[in-house]
């Protein structure tokens, strides 16, 4: 088994809370058109977590849907600030964890792409585009990505 990296996230408003080991393997972006609907993005980057490996505090919300394999996924969401916490099967067994919520966002790198035939074409041309180191009256700064 490779070397577990440690994760943790807390909601926007502090009221859930969450702790996990993940496989760095198991840092996927999930290009699915209901990940696009329910993040507000193009994709959204997971990391998948064994349920022995994650401890949440706090009362999470859930929404269960229909996934595109036809099995039951429950979305868990902060029920007073809306942020999503993680999407999981109906044994409980595997929890996909929103990595936008967690500490470690900025350096949990896919190691794969998944429902690549739902991914919007614009992505491979975002080094072309206008870049602002902030707001869209800040500095203008070279590509970040690509």
């Amino acid at each position: 088994m490779a070397n577990l990296v440690k994760v943790n996230g807390t909601c926007h408003c502090g009221k859930i809370s969450l702790k996990g080991s993940v496989e760095p393997h198991m840092v996927v972006a999930c290009h699915c058109t209901d990940c696009q609907v329910f993040s507000g993005g193009p994709f959204r980057n997971n990391v998948m977590l064994k349920s022995e490996n994650i401890s949440i505090h706090g009362n999470v919300s859930n929404y269960k849907k229909i996934g595109g394999s036809g099995a039951v996924r429950t979305q868990g969401f902060c029920g007073n600030c809306g942020t999503h916490i993680y999407a999981v099967d109906a044994e409980l067994t595997l929890y996909s964890v929103r990595a936008g919520f967690l500490d470690q966002h900025s350096t949990l790198t896919p190691a794969k792409h998944i429902f690549g035939k739902s991914a919007v074409k614009w992505l491979s041309s975002m080094s072309q585009s206008t870049w602002f180191a902030e707001g869209p009256n800040s500095k203008e700064i070279k590509c970040l990505v690509i």
